[in-house]
């Protein structure tokens, strides 16, 4: 059964949830994981969607080593959530050339989750796998080839979106949702509800943890 609002209609009463995440946050790559097991245990009960949030645009679009405290921020990261970062990622970060740019990484996820049959959440995490496991600079379209191949998608139609003006007007709108909604740091879950958005737990949430909440939540909502 399709969990991916970003596709298609889901069925009716389900609660419905936002992630914002950042392709180029460590902690949401440290947090992919606990959200996958999440949304799979409740996939018969939620709508979940996922926006990219824009942490690396315009003026902060710049080359990795610009952020000196990406490799300790990464050791932390690897230490709470048990996440490991490959070989050509430590490439990349010594290297220090790689721009990370938020908008073409948005515009990826735009690309590849419009495509029949995606899953937003399972193309956010190929992403990042590019990224922090291979070291691929996310503003190449090669690598949305790459991935859609991954993903059981059309590698053209994914190159195509990756380059149409329409994906990056979306991804932009991605961009601004996520500001309206509130957010200033990622990873974020939120949940709607009829008064308005609640946060669900945090970047070290477990996926049980994040299940109790939403259980706590939906519980509140019921008794109101």
């Amino acid at each position: 059964m399709n969990t991916d609002p970003n596709n298609q209609d889901l069925t009716a009463g389900r609660a419905r949830l936002t992630y914002a995440f950042d392709a180029y946050c460590g902690w949401c790559y440290g947090y992919g994981p606990a959200l996958h097991e999440f949304a799979a245990a409740n996939a018969d009960r939620i709508e979940l969607r996922v926006l990219s949030g824009g942490l690396f645009t315009g003026s902060r679009a710049l080359p990795v080593s610009a952020y000196p405290h990406i490799p300790g921020a990464n050791e932390r990261i690897a230490q709470l959530t048990g996440v490991t970062f490959g070989e050509g990622y430590r490439r990349a970060l010594a290297e220090g050339v790689t721009v990370m740019d938020s908008a073409d990484a948005a515009t990826g996820l735009v690309a590849l989750r419009s495509q029949p049959g995606a899953n937003a959440l399972d193309a956010a995490a190929a992403m990042q796998r590019a990224w922090y496991v291979d070291g691929r600079s996310l503003s190449d379209a090669e690598v949305y080839r790459d991935l859609a191949a991954e993903l059981g998608l059309d590698p053209d139609a994914v190159a195509t979106a990756y380059a149409s003006p329409a994906a990056r007007a979306e991804a932009e709108a991605d961009v601004h949702q996520v500001r309206r909604l509130g957010v200033e740091g990622y990873p974020t879950l939120l949940l709607h509800t009829p008064q308005g958005t609640d946060r669900l737990g945090g970047p070290v949430s477990t996926a049980d943890a994040l299940t109790r909440a939403l259980d706590q939540h939906l519980a509140a909502i019921a008794a109101a």
